[in-house]
Order: C-alpha cells, then structure tokens, then sequence
C-alpha cells in the first residue's frame, strides 16, 4: 500500500485530508511538524510528503530541502499564501508541486496521483507494511521483524484486508463477503473466531497494529504511529 507522510500542525487538517487518503486508499503516516516528520522518516518508508509550509521548530521549505537532501520522494507543499516569491522558495527548495490553502480534497488526490505515476511510485497492494511487519499477498507470509509467519489461508487474507483499509470499520456481514463469498452458508461466528486467532497469534510478537471492536458494528484495523 502506497505511505503518504503528512505533516501539518493543524490538527483539523491533518484529520480531514487523512480521512480522504484513507478513503482512496492511501496508508497515512501523520507528523505535527518538521522534526517529527524527520524522526518517522528514518523509521518509516514513505512514498510521497504532503508538507505544511507553516509550521515551528523546522517550517516546510527546510523540511523540504532535508527530504530532498536524504530521500527520493516527492513533496507537496501546502500553504495559506499565494505569493509568488512563496512560490519561488517552496521550488528552490526542491518541492515538486504547491498548493494553496483552502483547497478540495479532491485536487490534493489528484495531484497526488500525478506525482506518483510522474516518480513510477507502485500502487499494487500486494505488499502491505504496517511500521516493521510486511504482509505479502504474493507469498502469503507475514514479516514481523525476526521472524516469518505462515498463516492459514482465510486468516491472512482477514488480515490483510483490514490491513488494506487501515482505521476503516467493518461489519460482519462485509467481512464475510469480501474474504468467504457472497456463497457463504456459515454464520457471522466465523470472524469472531478468525479475528481472535489473529490477536492470540501476534499477542506478544508486535504493536505494530491492533485488531479492535467497535461495538454493535465490527471491526478494524488501527496501525500504530
């Protein structure tokens, strides 16, 4: 799954603009400002930067230039200005595109996907990281970070469809049609049964993600930050 890294000090838009990543998609990786954004980088890999230009301790162009100095990704910068030398210090500092607060959603998504396609940045979701755990539908395994799991068939597939849709609630019923089938004549038990194999199996081995219930609708998967 495709990792964009967002950083902003707003707190309101770093919520709305990850609910719309999450919505496409996207896994999000949230910082408040520059230096933890810096910290994340050297722990996560991230696919693209969605980068605030106004923001304490290290601002957006300085961030930018770091980004551009160590990783090969791109960045997008957001900003509540609309001058042209803004303009001009956001692309002397190496960003690849600028966007001006407010903004749509949707434009954001757009030029996300263009910068992605522009840097041949892979969209397959066969390969899922969620912090140090990989979930590799090519193979079927699951890479904690000493060790290799083999999972029964519909316990992998439960996981990484969760995984696939990260902070996002399913029911029971939906569940059931995405990993048994429409076709399926067993009752709603089976993802009870199969969800908590999955939390005694990796109970112990990572935090790199949580299974949880919501009560009275289903489940979900939350990643760690």
């Amino acid at each position: 799954m495709t990792t964009i890294l967002l950083v902003d000090d707003d707190q309101h838009i770093l919520e709305l603009v990850t609910i719309h990543l999450h919505a496409a998609g996207y896994n999000v990786v949230q910082a408040k400002d520059g230096s933890e954004a810096l910290e994340i980088l050297k722990k996560e890999t991230c696919d693209l930067a969605v980068v605030d230009v106004m923001m304490p301790f290290i601002d957006g162009f300085a961030l930018t230039r770091e980004i551009r100095a160590h990783y090969d990704l791109p960045v997008i910068l957001l900003t509540a200005k609309n001058q042209i030398e803004d303009k001009e210090e956001g692309f002397q500092a190496g960003t690849d595109d600028y966007l001006v607060k407010p903004f749509e959603p949707k434009e954001l998504l757009f030029r996300i996907q263009a910068l992605l396609r522009r840097y041949e940045v892979s969209t397959d979701d066969s390969l899922i990281r969620l912090g140090s755990t990989s979930i590799n539908k090519k193979t079927y395994e699951v890479q904690l970070a000493d060790r290799t799991l083999l999972l029964p068939l519909k316990e992998f597939e439960l996981l990484h469809f969760l995984a696939s849709h990260p902070m996002q609630v399913f029911s029971r019923d939906q569940l059931i049609e995405n990993i048994w089938g429409i076709d399926y004549e067993g009752d709603e038990r089976t993802v009870d049964v199969h969800i908590k194999r999955l939390r005694e199996r990796f109970s112990g081995l990572t935090n790199d993600f949580h299974i949880k219930t919501v009560r009275g609708v289903g489940y979900l998967l939350e990643a760690q930050r």
